[in-house]
């Protein structure tokens, strides 16, 4: 049997397709589907690593966590990783095969269409429904040729497609008629209904505009779905600034810089909703204030990101943060910012070369061509605290400093490293804090006292429990069940 496929498309970016997507695979998970989701193309600095040891985008994973099955380079065939303004790494079927300028990707997407519908191929051999995910926009003109992402893909493997626009963004009613007024005939046909998301207020004041937009286009409005506060998951890219309006008095102050190129900042999120942490992502043109804790994030250009922490007075900051008492976490990227030296030989991450670091730990980097992706366990250093995570890397590190590890990972293989003042701490794993034993380990490191337990992989099963209900209990499943039938 092959499994029927449903697309959910966006107006714009950050409309809330993953978030529907999510809901969705929950609610047909609960009524006994087996539910895969997928994305073709993602364009992503936030990624996971798969069962297979391969490399996709995060939402996919904690989709694949909403459906109750293990990620696989299956769910997003292509993965972007932008390491310049006009260029990013590319990833087939989780290995990156090199970096490419966009013209280029443009000309290679004949390659990366027959990748995507493989993978689609195989999975609808092994579930019942694939919900499938958009990218963007489908009205994106300037992309439409050689389409794998929106309706490009629909039309290849002839599947219904539900479009949702968010209304907090403002003039819903405009991005909904303007996207289907930009698609061909067949690709109007194929839009089953919209989804209006993120509505705050009384909803019967959208009845009239619901009203007039069923009669203009044809096409039911599927629901209204409200908006969520303080929903916190995994996000393709954008970082989530709201602060943590439940933060205690006296938490621990931490401060995260927002890299150009910063990668995996999804590893933040625990600490952002932990009671006892208050973070603070600090971008271009802000002053970092006074913090107990500060972690240089992950980088998917990480010499480009060293020079910007240099050019906007990060180091001269970090030397005083350091020189008065705060602490200093360097995680992947960051972690290699700390060692003498950072080389690109084969001008991975941008030009080839070789920069200086941050000389706060003996040792050195070189990036090479293949990327070290793998899950991983075993304990950190600091109470012997059992952590869990991932690695996704091209760097590898030699130095004394590494002879005092952070971490200890299965089979006995060191990770990352400790000053000898024990203010810096580095590692390469990703994930760190969502183990909660790590966490209260590291934020007592940190200098907070008496650390709270949070379990965070409860706290995301909770907030995909949130997302099903409110689709189930605001989207038209009738209708949506009657186009799987």
């Amino acid at each position: 049997m092959t499994a029927r496929t449903l697309m959910v498309q966006g107006t714009t970016s950050d409309a809330g397709k993953s978030t529907v997507v999510t809901g969705l695979c929950r609610v047909l998970k609960r009524r006994g589907f087996r539910v895969a989701p997928f994305k073709p193309q993602n364009m992503a600095l936030n990624s996971a690593v798969t069962v297979d040891g391969g490399e996709i985008g995060r939402a996919q994973a904690l989709q694949a966590q909403a459906a109750g099955i293990e990620p696989t380079t299956d769910l997003n065939p292509i993965l972007l990783k932008p390491n310049t303004d006009v260029g990013a790494q590319v990833i087939v079927n989780g290995r990156a095969i090199g970096n490419m300028p966009a013209a280029e990707y443009h000309q290679y997407k004949s390659v990366a269409r027959k990748a995507v519908l493989a993978a689609h191929e195989r999975l609808a051999g092994r579930y019942d429904v694939i919900v499938t995910e958009g990218a963007g926009s489908p009205a994106e003109i300037n992309l439409r040729e050689g389409d794998i992402a929106n309706m490009g893909f629909a039309e290849a493997v002839d599947c219904p497609v539900i479009l949702v626009a968010d209304i907090e963004r403002g003039g819903v009613f405009a991005h909904l008629v303007g996207t289907v007024a930009l698609l061909s005939p067949s690709e109007q046909a194929r839009i089953a209904g919209f989804v209006v998301n993120r509505f705050r207020g009384d909803p019967a004041l959208l009845e009239s505009g619901v009203r007039w937009l069923e009669e203009y286009t044809g096409k039911p409005v599927l629901g209204v779905l409200p908006y969520l506060r303080g929903l916190n998951l995994d996000a393709e890219d954008a970082i989530n600034r709201e602060r943590n309006d439940a933060v205690q008095a006296g938490a621990l102050k931490v401060l995260v810089p927002v890299f150009p190129r910063i990668s995996n900042h999804t590893d933040f999120d625990p600490l952002r909703q932990h009671p006892q942490v208050d973070l603070q992502y600090v971008g271009p043109g802000m002053s970092p204030p006074p913090a107990d804790l500060v972690i240089l994030p992950g980088s998917k250009s990480v010499r480009g990101d060293l020079e910007w922490l240099r050019q906007n007075g990060w180091v001269e900051y970090l030397e005083r943060h350091l020189r008065y008492g705060g602490k200093l976490i360097g995680i992947c990227g960051g972690f290699q910012m700390l060692g003498r030296t950072i080389a690109d030989p084969l001008g991975l991450e941008g030009p080839p070369g070789e920069s200086p670091g941050l000389r706060w730990l003996d040792f050195e980097t070189i990036l090479e061509a293949e990327k070290q992706l793998r899950n991983t366990h075993g304990a950190l250093v600091l109470g012997n605290a059992p952590v869990r995570g991932y690695e996704i890397h091209a760097g590898v590190s030699r130095g004394s400093a590494l002879e005092r590890p952070s971490a200890v990972l299965e089979g006995a293989r060191p990770d990352g490293a400790i000053s000898d003042d024990d203010r810096i701490l580095g590692t390469y794993v990703h994930g760190l804090f969502e183990a909660p034993d790590a966490c209260e380990a590291l934020l007592r490191w940190a200098g907070l006292r008496d650390p709270q337990r949070v379990d965070y992989m409860t706290v995301r099963e909770r907030a995909i429990e949130r997302i099903a209900d409110s689709v189930a209990g605001h989207l038209d499943m009738s209708t949506i069940l009657g186009l799987l039938a």
